[in-house]
């Protein structure tokens, strides 16, 4: 009898993360990600744009920090980086990458990109980085502070 392998994963979860989505080039939705679950490899949650939680799945790489997940609207692939502030203790959890649009969506075939963020306190040593990540970090995680204080439920 063989049991499930439980791994350390360095995105946290459940973790509830703000997200962006550019289709083409065009700035199109922010929403929120919920990573509900990592279980060798595999992703469980939802991704939120328009109000409805909508289930993803996908599967998550450790060694190369590689995520893929779908939706029934998209195919979303990217990378994690983390970003910390060691003044005010903040590591920033970042995930980021390329989307393809597919059926049902009035936009299958369309490629964009996103990015997602979520924060948590800064325990044990910074992660030391050669460079500041982008401003839609930020964005992104001032959307979900916003939303979170206006106590928008997930």
């Amino acid at each position: 009898m063989q049991t499930a392998q439980q791994t350390m994963v360095s995105i946290p979860f459940p973790s509830v993360m703000g997200i962006h989505a550019a289709i083409a080039g065009k700035p199109i939705v922010w929403g929120v990600l919920n990573i509900n679950s990592i279980t060798d490899n595999r992703i469980i949650g939802t991704v939120n744009f328009r109000g409805t939680p909508i289930p993803i799945n996908g599967f998550w790489d450790e060694n190369t920090k590689q995520i893929r997940f779908d939706s029934p609207y998209a195919t979303f692939s990217g990378n994690l980086t983390i970003f910390d502030e060691p003044q005010i203790r903040i590591r920033h959890f970042i995930l980021n990458g390329r989307l393809i649009m597919k059926p049902p969506s009035l936009q299958a075939g369309e490629y964009g990109t996103w990015v997602t963020t979520t924060d948590r306190a800064l325990t044990g040593y910074p992660v030391i980085s050669g460079t500041l990540p982008s401003v839609g970090v930020f964005l992104t995680s001032n959307i979900l502070s916003q939303l979170q204080q206006n106590n928008v439920i997930f």
